[in-house]
């Protein structure tokens, strides 16, 4: 029976403990099992927007998976350190209301924090007790990586709203170049586990880098694989 172009490009993704990394792939599943695939050490650079643990949901009533428990944290990011090269870094975007759930599995899987990345916003993304103007990230080393050349501030200007068109939390590939330019070089292979509609995977696309992706919603792992050229 002929495959469609979904389970064409299911297939060609990760193979099991390959010799050689996949580069420019994106694989559609649970990232604890897809990462078990890669050798230890693989990844250059990690840059990635895993679920917040907030119950998010967006004004026309979208929501994240997974975003309701904190089960899958320390076990994926075990798996992302693992796979990480000695001396490279990641940066994780996270939820201010879980902050001590990350920084417990970042800690536990040898993930230190080395720095801290606040995105101001130029309008309200929700309002409660205070106006939501800003995203953050921490910037996590494994092992003892060496400082960039050009170091980046710590405050970023967020440059525009994406809609949340392809998304519900879609994050601007304007403020993702900055990141893989600083903390990878060149042909170097970028990670993200949590890949969404693939904003990292463009950004890193257009920085000169390779992509790998893990995306578990069918329809956002359609979305990224569309654009990046994944599905004819």
């Amino acid at each position: 029976m002929e495959k469609t172009p979904l389970e064409e490009a299911r297939s060609s993704h990760f193979q099991p403990r390959a010799k050689s990394v996949p580069r420019n792939r994106i694989a559609h599943g649970d990232c604890i099992e897809k990462l078990k695939m890669l050798p230890d050490g693989a990844i250059d650079l990690v840059v990635t927007d895993p679920p917040y643990i907030c119950r998010y949901r967006s004004r026309d009533g979208r929501s994240v998976a997974n975003d309701d428990n904190a089960r899958w944290v320390l076990p994926a990011f075990a798996e992302v350190a693992r796979v990480m090269k000695p001396g490279s870094f990641a940066v994780s975007f996270y939820g201010w209301s879980a902050v001590e759930k990350f920084m417990m599995a970042w800690r536990s899987v040898g993930l230190l924090p080395v720095g801290h990345i606040v995105f101001r916003k130029h309008y309200a993304s929700a309002t409660r007790f205070l106006r939501y103007e800003h995203e953050q990230a921490f910037l996590l080393a494994k092992g003892r990586p060496e400082q960039p050349a050009h170091p980046l501030p710590d405050v970023i200007d967020w440059p525009l709203y994406t809609g949340n068109r392809r998304h519900p939390t879609e994050k601007p590939v304007e403020i993702l170049r900055p990141l893989i330019e600083t903390f990878s070089v060149p042909d170097d292979i970028v990670l993200d586990p949590f890949c969404g509609s693939g904003s990292t995977l463009e950004a890193a696309q257009s920085c000169g880098r390779a992509f790998l992706g893990v995306e578990l919603d069918s329809g956002h792992f359609r979305t990224a694989s569309n654009r990046m050229g994944l599905l004819s």
